[in-house]
């Protein structure tokens, strides 16, 4: 093989996951080599919804979600055809952007030291004695003693997720839309969740009043529009005139909306005996939990934060970190994924929505349930 520049410490991925760990790491004198494939800040298929446990991450990290301009979120409003019913959040919620949020907290991490590298894809990852060897294109190839790969829902060759038993036939769109001025004052202070065949949609405000959508739909539902932005929105404004309404004279902010393709629900990493040493897997990489939660940052910084604590603890303890980020969310991701199995069926959505009206302290509840837990965000800030 040919010669590979040695590094201690890298991080394949600047999203929440891997900017949070390298915030961490480069405050305790060990700055991380942070590889990040966007050349520029790009906005990212996400629902942008902070939760209370997302709050303390940030908060930790030194990010100051007021000076960023993030909305305030107080209630959460399920709707299906023309029926809505709602209920508090058992938290103030935050809504601000993944292009403002991510930026901010690479920028953070490149406060404190870490040396980020931007534009460039790893393209293969594989075991190479002691450490990780790492093809990254242009930009050569690295032996990484220990390598934090937060990579997101992208793959990199050679370590590939196994997602057998998810649910991966959906795909996921976002936009942003300057709403009419009466819809962003009813939409102000709620995430609004509304239901359709085959799907769901979010939406919020985040930081300039600008309003983020978000849905996920099956590939066949797609199909069925025509695979067309436009005709996929009028038909769910068909099943769903809310979604139709809120739209009305709105501005699209987004030449085309931003899609993934493949999603794999439920996914959770179990760590095995033959797992190449040194390698810790954060955020998607390591759990995936369905969207409608909110909770798929909070998932990301707890495990960026608590595979940063547990090194510096412990060294290259990969598999206490694995088993631990796995018992801290699986909860959350097998009971939201149970939800979204049901959501995915008419007779299912009707089910969640007439429980969810007769009993709104169920939305709560079932808020409470896919949470990271606060026993396991304040124990990952213990560790040193």
């Amino acid at each position: 093989m040919s010669a590979a520049r040695e590094e201690k410490i890298v991080i394949v991925g600047g999203g929440l996951a891997g900017a949070s760990a390298a915030c961490i790491l480069a405050a305790a004198g060990h700055p991380p080599l942070l590889i990040e494939r966007d050349a520029k800040p790009r906005h990212k298929v996400c629902g942008e919804f902070l939760s209370i446990e997302a709050q303390a991450y940030l908060d930790y990290l030194g990010i100051d979600l007021e000076t960023l301009g993030a909305s305030r979120i107080a209630r959460i409003r399920l709707v299906q055809g023309r029926s809505t019913t709602e209920a508090d959040l058992p938290f103030l919620a935050r809504g601000l952007s993944r292009k403002v949020l991510d930026e901010t907290v690479l920028r953070q991490a490149t406060i404190r030291g870490a040396r980020i590298v931007r534009g460039v894809s790893v393209k293969t990852i594989s075991p190479d004695g002691i450490g990780l060897r790492l093809d990254a294109g242009t930009n050569g190839e690295i032996l990484a003693q220990n390598l934090f790969l937060a990579s997101g829902k992208h793959d990199v060759r050679g370590v590939k997720r196994e997602p057998a038993g998810t649910m991966n036939d959906l795909i996921g769109f976002k936009g942003h839309y300057r709403l009419a001025q009466a819809h962003q004052a009813a939409l102000e202070g709620s995430v609004e969740v509304m239901l359709f065949s085959d799907g769901y949609a979010g939406l919020q405000l985040v930081e300039e009043g600008i309003a983020n959508l978000c849905l996920v739909v099956t590939r066949r539902y797609f199909g069925n529009s025509g695979k067309s932005w436009d005709r996929l929105l009028a038909r769910i404004a068909e099943e769903c005139p809310h979604l139709g309404e809120r739209l009305d004279g709105a501005q699209p902010l987004f030449d085309q909306p931003l899609s993934i393709f493949q999603i794999p629900y439920g996914f959770l990493h179990e760590p095995q005996a033959d797992d190449p040493p040194g390698l810790f897997r954060l955020g998607d990489q390591a759990a995936v939990i369905p969207s409608f939660t909110g909770d798929g940052m909070s998932i990301a910084l707890h495990s960026g934060c608590l595979a940063a604590s547990i090194f510096l603890a412990q060294g290259q303890a990969c598999a206490t970190f694995q088993r631990r980020l796995r018992e801290d969310v699986r909860r959350s991701v097998r009971v939201a994924s149970t939800l979204n199995a049901a959501l995915r069926y008419r007779l299912g959505q009707q089910a969640v929505f007439h429980l969810c009206r007769a009993w709104p302290a169920a939305m709560r509840h079932v808020t409470s349930l896919t949470r990271v837990q606060e026993a396991a965000v304040t124990g990952a800030l213990a560790i040193r």
